[in-house]
Protein backbone atom coordinates (compact mmCIF):
# COMPACT_ATOMS: atom_id res chain seq x y z
CA UNK A 1 0.00 0.00 0.00
CA UNK A 2 0.99 3.22 -0.92
CA UNK A 3 0.50 6.56 1.01
CA UNK A 4 -0.70 9.76 -0.92
CA UNK A 5 -0.44 12.99 0.89
CA UNK A 6 -1.32 16.62 -0.79
CA UNK A 7 -3.47 19.20 0.55
CA UNK A 8 -4.92 19.19 -3.28
CA UNK A 9 -7.50 16.46 -4.21
CA UNK A 10 -7.17 16.74 -7.59
CA UNK A 11 -3.29 15.32 -7.35
CA UNK A 12 -4.16 12.78 -4.46
CA UNK A 13 -7.03 11.40 -7.05
CA UNK A 14 -4.42 11.93 -10.05
CA UNK A 15 -1.80 9.58 -8.46
CA UNK A 16 -4.74 7.33 -6.51
CA UNK A 17 -5.82 6.99 -10.11
CA UNK A 18 -2.52 5.91 -11.45
CA UNK A 19 -1.58 3.64 -8.78
CA UNK A 20 -4.92 1.70 -9.24
CA UNK A 21 -4.32 1.30 -13.10
CA UNK A 22 -1.07 -0.55 -12.14
CA UNK A 23 -3.09 -2.91 -9.36
CA UNK A 24 -1.22 -1.33 -6.49
CA UNK A 25 -3.32 -0.06 -3.49
CA UNK A 26 -3.22 3.11 -2.10
CA UNK A 27 -4.54 5.94 0.36
CA UNK A 28 -4.97 9.39 0.19
CA UNK A 29 -4.91 12.61 2.71
CA UNK A 30 -4.47 15.97 3.85
CA UNK A 31 -1.15 17.17 5.12
CA UNK A 32 -3.22 17.94 8.44
CA UNK A 33 -5.06 14.80 8.30
CA UNK A 34 -2.26 12.80 7.64
CA UNK A 35 -0.01 14.29 10.57
CA UNK A 36 -2.60 13.11 13.29
CA UNK A 37 -2.40 9.86 11.16
CA UNK A 38 1.36 8.82 11.38
CA UNK A 39 1.34 9.77 15.03
CA UNK A 40 -0.95 7.29 16.40
CA UNK A 41 -1.31 4.58 13.48
CA UNK A 42 -0.56 0.65 14.91
CA UNK A 43 2.35 -0.99 14.03
CA UNK A 44 0.38 -3.66 11.84
CA UNK A 45 -0.61 -0.14 9.81
CA UNK A 46 2.53 1.07 9.23
CA UNK A 47 4.28 -2.11 8.40
CA UNK A 48 1.54 -2.17 5.60
CA UNK A 49 3.24 0.87 3.91
CA UNK A 50 5.34 0.35 0.96
CA UNK A 51 6.16 3.63 0.47
CA UNK A 52 4.89 7.72 1.22
CA UNK A 53 4.57 10.03 -1.54
CA UNK A 54 4.88 13.02 -0.35
CA UNK A 55 3.08 16.30 -3.12
CA UNK A 56 4.21 20.11 -3.13
CA UNK A 57 3.35 21.49 0.26
CA UNK A 58 4.71 23.76 2.94
CA UNK A 59 5.04 21.17 5.68
CA UNK A 60 6.19 18.52 4.25
CA UNK A 61 9.93 18.41 5.58
CA UNK A 62 8.09 18.10 9.13
CA UNK A 63 5.74 15.77 7.66
CA UNK A 64 8.77 13.62 6.39
CA UNK A 65 10.52 13.98 9.88
CA UNK A 66 7.55 12.56 11.11
CA UNK A 67 7.54 9.56 9.27
CA UNK A 68 10.98 8.90 9.67
CA UNK A 69 10.48 8.31 13.76
CA UNK A 70 7.51 6.00 12.50
CA UNK A 71 8.15 3.62 9.41
CA UNK A 72 11.51 3.40 7.67
CA UNK A 73 9.56 2.65 4.31
CA UNK A 74 10.74 4.92 1.52
CA UNK A 75 9.67 8.29 0.97
CA UNK A 76 9.34 10.12 -2.15
CA UNK A 77 8.69 13.79 -2.39
CA UNK A 78 7.35 15.38 -5.48
CA UNK A 79 8.47 18.88 -7.23
CA UNK A 80 6.15 21.19 -8.99
CA UNK A 81 9.28 22.91 -10.30
CA UNK A 82 13.11 23.02 -9.16
CA UNK A 83 14.81 24.14 -6.71
CA UNK A 84 17.89 23.23 -5.03
CA UNK A 85 17.86 24.51 -1.90
CA UNK A 86 14.09 22.87 -1.11
CA UNK A 87 15.58 19.56 -2.30
CA UNK A 88 18.60 19.88 0.63
CA UNK A 89 16.01 20.46 2.66
CA UNK A 90 14.25 17.52 1.99
CA UNK A 91 16.89 15.26 1.90
CA UNK A 92 17.62 16.85 5.58
CA UNK A 93 14.22 16.05 6.74
CA UNK A 94 14.96 12.03 5.88
CA UNK A 95 13.28 12.26 2.24
CA UNK A 96 15.06 9.35 0.15
CA UNK A 97 14.28 10.85 -3.12
CA UNK A 98 12.94 13.56 -5.03
CA UNK A 99 11.53 13.66 -8.44
CA UNK A 100 10.16 16.64 -10.78
CA UNK A 101 6.28 16.13 -11.90
CA UNK A 102 5.24 14.82 -14.28
CA UNK A 103 6.19 11.15 -13.36
CA UNK A 104 4.84 8.18 -13.98
CA UNK A 105 3.70 5.77 -11.36
CA UNK A 106 5.59 3.23 -12.58
CA UNK A 107 8.69 5.03 -12.35
CA UNK A 108 7.62 5.62 -8.48
CA UNK A 109 7.34 1.75 -8.16
CA UNK A 110 10.60 1.15 -9.31
CA UNK A 111 12.18 3.98 -7.03
CA UNK A 112 10.75 2.96 -3.82
CA UNK A 113 12.04 -0.64 -4.85
CA UNK A 114 15.43 0.43 -5.24
CA UNK A 115 15.71 2.10 -1.59
CA UNK A 116 14.03 -0.84 -0.22
CA UNK A 117 17.11 -2.84 -1.47
CA UNK A 118 19.94 -0.58 -0.63
CA UNK A 119 18.21 -0.42 3.19
CA UNK A 120 17.62 -4.35 3.26
CA UNK A 121 21.66 -4.31 1.99
CA UNK A 122 22.73 -2.34 4.51
CA UNK A 123 21.18 -4.18 7.09
CA UNK A 124 22.53 -7.50 5.44
CA UNK A 125 25.81 -6.11 5.88
CA UNK A 126 25.05 -5.27 9.74
CA UNK A 127 24.07 -8.80 9.84
CA UNK A 128 27.38 -10.46 8.35
CA UNK A 129 29.81 -7.54 11.00
CA UNK A 130 27.66 -8.60 13.48
CA UNK A 131 28.14 -12.51 13.15
CA UNK A 132 31.85 -12.12 12.75
CA UNK A 133 32.86 -12.47 16.35
CA UNK A 134 30.74 -15.97 15.85
CA UNK A 135 33.23 -16.76 13.47
CA UNK A 136 36.00 -16.29 15.57
CA UNK A 137 34.54 -18.51 18.11
CA UNK A 138 34.37 -21.05 15.48
CA UNK A 139 30.81 -20.82 15.50
CA UNK A 140 29.01 -21.52 11.91
CA UNK A 141 27.96 -18.75 10.05
CA UNK A 142 25.52 -18.60 7.39
CA UNK A 143 26.19 -19.87 3.86
CA UNK A 144 25.91 -17.06 0.81
CA UNK A 145 23.39 -17.90 -1.08
CA UNK A 146 23.63 -19.08 -4.95
CA UNK A 147 22.23 -17.57 -7.95
CA UNK A 148 18.88 -16.57 -7.51
CA UNK A 149 16.56 -18.73 -10.09
CA UNK A 150 13.31 -16.42 -9.53
CA UNK A 151 13.54 -12.36 -10.45
CA UNK A 152 11.18 -10.21 -9.02
CA UNK A 153 11.03 -6.65 -10.43
CA UNK A 154 8.50 -4.66 -8.17
CA UNK A 155 7.87 -1.95 -11.05
CA UNK A 156 4.61 -3.85 -12.61
CA UNK A 157 6.41 -6.62 -14.80
CA UNK A 158 5.96 -9.87 -14.10
CA UNK A 159 8.95 -12.31 -12.79
CA UNK A 160 10.89 -14.17 -14.40
CA UNK A 161 12.15 -17.98 -13.52
CA UNK A 162 15.46 -18.81 -15.30
CA UNK A 163 14.86 -15.14 -17.50
CA UNK A 164 11.78 -16.67 -18.74
CA UNK A 165 8.76 -14.60 -17.88
CA UNK A 166 6.06 -16.03 -15.24
CA UNK A 167 2.23 -14.48 -16.09
CA UNK A 168 0.99 -14.05 -12.84
CA UNK A 169 -2.99 -12.03 -12.28
CA UNK A 170 -2.31 -8.93 -10.35
CA UNK A 171 -3.18 -9.44 -6.89
CA UNK A 172 -0.67 -13.31 -7.15
CA UNK A 173 2.13 -10.82 -8.11
CA UNK A 174 1.78 -8.38 -5.68
CA UNK A 175 1.39 -10.50 -3.01
CA UNK A 176 5.00 -12.78 -4.16
CA UNK A 177 6.50 -9.09 -4.17
CA UNK A 178 5.51 -8.25 -0.43
CA UNK A 179 6.81 -11.64 0.49
CA UNK A 180 10.04 -11.31 -0.98
CA UNK A 181 10.36 -7.92 0.00
CA UNK A 182 9.85 -9.22 3.33
CA UNK A 183 11.88 -12.49 3.08
CA UNK A 184 12.91 -14.33 5.74
CA UNK A 185 10.13 -12.74 7.90
CA UNK A 186 7.06 -14.39 9.29
CA UNK A 187 3.98 -12.87 7.29
CA UNK A 188 0.69 -12.69 9.36
CA UNK A 189 -2.57 -12.96 7.10
CA UNK A 190 -3.46 -9.74 7.62
CA UNK A 191 -0.13 -8.33 7.08
CA UNK A 192 -0.21 -9.47 3.70
CA UNK A 193 -3.75 -8.68 3.39
CA UNK A 194 -3.00 -4.73 4.08
CA UNK A 195 0.30 -4.52 2.08
CA UNK A 196 -2.01 -6.05 -0.78
CA UNK A 197 -5.30 -4.78 -0.01
CA UNK A 198 -4.45 -1.72 1.77
CA UNK A 199 -5.71 -1.04 5.26
CA UNK A 200 -8.81 0.61 4.77
CA UNK A 201 -10.08 -1.37 1.79
CA UNK A 202 -13.74 -2.17 1.86
CA UNK A 203 -16.06 -5.10 0.73
CA UNK A 204 -12.79 -7.74 0.37
CA UNK A 205 -12.67 -10.39 3.69
CA UNK A 206 -8.90 -11.32 4.64
CA UNK A 207 -9.96 -14.83 3.24
CA UNK A 208 -8.80 -14.33 0.33
CA UNK A 209 -5.75 -14.01 0.77
CA UNK A 210 -5.25 -17.60 1.55
CA UNK A 211 -6.74 -19.01 -1.76
CA UNK A 212 -3.90 -16.52 -3.54
CA UNK A 213 -1.45 -17.53 -1.68
CA UNK A 214 -1.99 -21.40 -2.70
CA UNK A 215 -2.71 -20.95 -6.29
CA UNK A 216 0.81 -18.78 -6.53
CA UNK A 217 2.86 -21.49 -4.90
CA UNK A 218 1.51 -23.98 -7.15
CA UNK A 219 2.87 -21.86 -9.90
CA UNK A 220 6.31 -21.60 -8.31
CA UNK A 221 6.31 -24.73 -7.40
CA UNK A 222 5.25 -26.23 -10.91
CA UNK A 223 7.99 -23.61 -12.39
CA UNK A 224 11.11 -23.90 -9.93
CA UNK A 225 10.30 -27.58 -8.42
CA UNK A 226 10.02 -26.64 -4.77
CA UNK A 227 7.85 -24.27 -2.80
CA UNK A 228 9.67 -20.98 -2.04
CA UNK A 229 6.87 -19.69 0.21
CA UNK A 230 6.84 -21.50 3.76
CA UNK A 231 3.50 -21.48 5.19
CA UNK A 232 2.42 -22.42 8.90
CA UNK A 233 -1.46 -22.47 9.79
CA UNK A 234 -2.92 -19.54 12.31
CA UNK A 235 1.29 -17.91 11.85
CA UNK A 236 1.25 -16.79 8.58
CA UNK A 237 4.28 -16.99 5.18
CA UNK A 238 7.41 -16.21 5.06
CA UNK A 239 9.47 -16.36 1.47
CA UNK A 240 12.34 -18.93 1.87
CA UNK A 241 13.36 -19.10 -1.68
Amino acid sequence: MYFLVDARKSVNAGFKAGFDREGVSSFSLSPEEFTSWIESASRSDLDAVQGFLLGDFDERARCASAIRRQSRAPIIALADSRSLEQTLVLFDAGIDDVLPKPVHVREILARTEAIWRRVNGEQAQAADAAARPCEAQGAPIPQARGPERLRVFFDGRDPEIDGVPLSLPRRERHILEFLVRNRGRRVTKTQLFNGVYGVYSDGVEESVVEGHVSKLRKKLAQALGHDPIEAKRYIGYTYVG
